[in-house]
């Protein structure tokens, strides 16, 4: 197979680093890519908005296979206009990726479906009706933009004036652009966060291993939410009672939610959940594999991914293929200085080498670029979350020692990671829907 992935973040490097050791696949190209997939396929520029380009990098690649990372083209619409050209690809319709991009749209159907989640208060159009509206609810609070916002489109506040701030930077100054200009409100839930992910070719569904991401900049889960910190996946999170509530009260209700309201559902749907004394409730939806979630997946795979993908995309999944290292995996992010807020992009990346070599662990990028010749080469910073260093090992403090000895030996200016991915458990308040957008 010749395969596009699209995208050019970690997940991204993680799905192509998995693909190639696959016996079945001839090529890879990664559109747009970074400093790592360049080492493991062709990278293609492009913007990974801009369905139109896409198509065109298409018609002229053919790929056998086309694997959608991020959520910004499948909002556009990009497996709408994919299959109307018969083209393999794994991505769910623009109709169904609107549990991600709209967050108004997801709480409309967990509400219809009575799906477990957070109480909501309202959604509103008009910044005077949720000024109004910050009269009547409980606090703590989650105010949540509606679309996409690169990150910054949810707010948990105890603070009302805080809560003003952050609607009248989205409804009134549009400093969060189109997504800002409607928003919702609901309760702050209180619990333990679980990545349940799964991939289904629109009929049957596969259960990835289980994950837990960091979301706060810093240990302890002090300072404002990222794309990730870090995660890891370890089977302890899913004990056997608490996986047949959630498959019973949560996925198949969800699968079936979908099918009542014709939204046919292909790919990979990650169900963002809170485990709150009175049980598991759903927080997100996101159509994608999530990131970090997704390295940490990928490390565990004991089977062939693009026999998988490709089985998803011809609508004969069998679940029985998927198989699974046991133990744990972790993956580490290092992050530019500053991030998330303002960094300084350009700064050269040393001992990736010597990373691999001395945790025995796979450093896997996500905001990087390799410079040309003309430019010195080597690897250099071009994002906020830059590397993931990732592992697998029986247990979960052999895969945390493998991953904190690679990062001993990586430098960049201003690099900063978290010391307590894997050990940090305590509730964790508000982690909410949207924090995750990329």
């Amino acid at each position: 197979m010749k395969i596009l992935v699209v995208g050019g973040g970690g997940r991204e490097h993680a799905l192509v680093w998995r693909l190639t050791q696959s016996t079945k696949v001839e090529k890879l190209w990664c559109a747009p890519g970074n400093g790592g997939t360049a080492s493991d396929g062709e990278s293609i520029p492009v913007d990974v908005g801009d369905v139109a380009a896409l198509i065109a990098i298409a018609h002229k690649l053919q790929p056998d296979l086309t694997v959608i990372g991020p959520e910004l083209p499948l909002v556009h619409g990009i497996a709408d206009a994919f299959r109307a050209q018969k083209w393999p690809i794994v991505a769910p319709l623009r109709q169904a990726a609107q549990l991600e991009g709209s967050k108004i749209f997801s709480k409309d159907f967990l509400e219809r479906h009575n799906l477990p989640t957070a109480k909501g208060y309202g959604a509103y159009d008009a910044a005077r009706q949720a000024y109004a509206a910050l009269e009547t609810v409980e606090w703590p609070l989650v105010i949540k933009a509606d679309g996409l916002c690169a990150g910054k489109g949810v707010l948990v506040t105890e603070d009302k004036q805080e809560a003003r701030d952050f609607i009248a930077r989205g409804m009134e100054k549009n400093e969060l652009g189109a997504g800002g200009k409607r928003i919702l409100l609901e309760e702050a839930l209180e619990g333990e966060e679980l990545s349940f992910i799964l991939l289904t070719d629109g009929r049957r569904w596969a259960p990835m291993v289980p994950t837990r991401d960091h979301k706060r900049a810093f240990d302890g889960n002090e300072g404002p939410n990222t794309g990730g910190m870090g995660a890891y996946s370890t089977d302890d999170l899913l004990p056997p009672a608490l996986r047949e509530t959630i498959i019973n009260t949560i996925v198949e209700p969800t699968m079936r939610g979908l099918a009542a309201d014709g939204i046919p559902y292909q790919g990979f749907l990650y169900i963002g959940l809170m485990l709150t004394k009175s049980g598991p409730k759903i927080l997100e939806f996101n159509c994608r594999l999530g990131d970090p979630e997704a390295q940490a997946i990928v490390a565990r795979m004991d089977f062939d991914l693009a026999e998988v993908l490709a089985d998803v995309a011809a609508g004969r999944l069998d679940p029985e293929k998927l198989k699974w290292r046991p133990g744990a995996s972790v993956c580490l992010v290092l992050a530019s200085g500053g991030y998330p807020g303002k960094f300084e992009a350009g700064k050269r990346i040393s001992g990736l080498t010597d990373a691999e070599e001395a945790g025995q662990a796979k450093v896997l990028h996500a905001g990087t670029t390799r410079q040309s010749a003309e430019n010195g080469g080597g690897i250099v910073t071009s994002g906020g979350r830059v590397l993931g260093i990732t592992a697998a090992r029986p247990t979960l403090d052999a895969a945390l020692a493998a991953v904190y000895q690679a990062a001993t030996k990586i430098h960049f200016d201003g690099m900063h990671y978290r010391k307590d991915i894997g050990a940090y458990t305590a509730p964790l308040l508000g982690k909410v829907a949207g924090s995750k957008d990329l």
